[in-house]
């Protein structure tokens, strides 16, 4: 019922039907995210990381660092910021 769904391509609307196929008649909600243990822990892990590299660099700033060494930290904490954004 409601508004029909739209759609970018078909192949789009087929894992949109899989999806909805795939926890009919489950407790797991339709806009749930599952992820495998082990991808749960790689996510897990690129979020450390980020934490990790962001305390590095407000230890540096603190400490005094030099803009160089502040600019290779801010790079690191950038790169695996992007890293971490990825689901699996």
């Amino acid at each position: 019922m409601g508004r029909r769904r739209r759609y970018c391509r078909q192949s789009c609307r087929q894992r949109a039907y899989e999806q909805r196929a795939a926890v009919k008649g489950t407790a797991v909600p339709v806009d749930a995210v599952v992820l495998t243990a082990d991808e749960a822990t790689a996510l897990a892990d690129r979020a450390f990381e980020v934490r990790c590299l962001a305390e590095d660099v407000a230890t540096a700033v603190d400490e005094g660092a030099s803009a160089d060494e502040l600019s290779r930290l801010c790079a690191d904490l950038v790169e695996r910021s992007r890293d971490a954004e990825r689901l699996r």
